[in-house]
């Protein structure tokens, strides 16, 4: 070894990824440190890493991404979906295939990493993600752990052990975990640019919002439609929305298994259909609609996760490319009689929409507050404030 060079050395692994099947994929950590055990899977949008991190739908979940550069945006206070940000409602874990980018974004407050370690996230870098999705695509959603320790110390056979032993998503609840503990009322109308959040003025309608873990630009969606929008728990009964009087009930969306949640939301949902009142849903407020009717649920091979998926609007015959975000899906041929199908994933043919006939109620499984398209499907809650707007004999807006 010539004069003053450094010995050969190979850097350890600072953070690793371990799948229930004793597979170990070593990276760089980032994040938050410590270890956690959820389900992993990928998310192929280009854009929006701090909103998709904090959906509460990712709760129990760690997401990979498959758009290899993350954080050039930065983070900051506006791109937050859940919530109680305190709570830490959303992903537990992130996979990058390249180190985070320094922020270059006028809207940028900090460094992603940096929010990553105060949200509680551990994250992994320098994988290989193109691999792993292959991975997920072939074999489904993995359950996994990912750990972070700067120093470099992993206990992999423990690690193992609990990736082993976790049971997964499958029969458990965990709307009640990220839902709001108390009513309150949402005033926050949509951003604009170089304005920022605006709010509500006088009222023209009343939506009830049962809170399965919402995200904070539907609600902004509703309050710019002029709807008064009063949030309630999961586990709010239908007397108590009902004496609220609203004009509208919105079922949100969540995390976890529809058919857990629904032992305790389906016969809320079934009095509020009795109820004759326009009901929407979204993504679990989809899937557990579905069930109040006596549809069916199932879990995903893999999901949908991404902000470039293309559905079918069978009431318009138009197609608009949408935000995902499920691991479960309605059972489009356990669809009763009286449920019309309304939308349809062009990927692979699942059932992304439903509507009663002779009833305002309809929902749908992707996310239209979310902007891919970028305003595809924005139409929806026009068209549900539309069905308030006609019971109030007050002429419709355009779809």
């Amino acid at each position: 070894m010539a004069a003053g060079t450094a010995p050969w050395s190979i850097e350890k692994p600072t953070a690793v990824l371990v799948l229930a099947d004793g597979t170990v994929i070593e990276g760089k950590g980032a994040g938050a440190t410590g270890e956690r055990v959820a389900e992993v899977v990928f998310n192929t949008a280009l854009t929006g890493y701090q909103e998709i991190l904090t959906d509460p739908s990712y709760v129990g979940q760690i997401v990979t991404f498959t758009f290899p550069h993350i954080g050039n945006i930065g983070a900051n206070d506006d791109d937050i979906e859940d919530l109680t940000p305190a709570g830490r409602h959303g992903a537990v874990g992130a996979i990058f295939k390249a180190d985070i980018t320094a922020p270059s974004n006028y809207r940028s407050a900090g460094h992603l990493n940096e929010w990553l370690a105060k949200r509680g996230i551990v994250a992994i870098s320098g994988l290989d993600t193109r691999a792993l999705t292959a991975l997920i695509r072939e074999r489904g959603a993995q359950n996994a752990v990912i750990a972070h320790d700067p120093s470099r110390n992993f206990d992999l056979d423990a690690l193992k052990a609990k990736a082993a032993s976790w049971s997964g998503l499958l029969d458990l609840d965990l709307a009640k975990d990220v839902s709001s503990g108390q009513s309150s009322v949402w005033s926050e109308t949509p951003w604009v640019w170089n304005e920022g959040h605006g709010a509500q003025g006088e009222p023209a309608m009343h939506i009830v919002a049962i809170d399965y873990g919402v995200k904070r630009n539907i609600l902004r969606l509703m309050a710019g439609l002029g709807a008064k929008v009063t949030i309630v728990p999961a586990t709010t009964d239908a007397q108590t929305i009902l004496a609220m009087q609203p004009d509208g009930v919105f079922l949100s969306n969540g995390p976890g298994d529809p058919a857990a949640t629904g032992k305790y939301a389906v016969p809320v949902i079934k009095d509020l259909i009795a109820a004759d009142l326009p009901v929407f849903g979204i993504c679990l407020g989809h899937q557990m609609l579905a069930l109040a009717v006596g549809a069916k649920t199932e879990k995903m091979h893999q999901g949908h996760h991404g902000a470039n998926h293309p559905v079918k609007d069978h009431t318009t015959g138009k197609v608009e490319i949408v935000s995902m975000n499920h691991g479960f899906a309605v059972d489009s041929k356990s669809l009763p009689q009286g449920v019309e199908e309304t939308h349809v994933s062009l990927f692979d043919g699942s059932n992304c929409g439903i509507a009663l006939t002779g009833k305002p109620v309809f929902s749908v499984q992707h996310h239209p507050e979310a902007s891919p398209g970028p305003q595809d499907s924005h139409y929806l809650f026009r068209r549900f404030v539309n069905l308030i707007r006609e019971r109030k004999g007050e002429p419709a807006l355009a779809e």
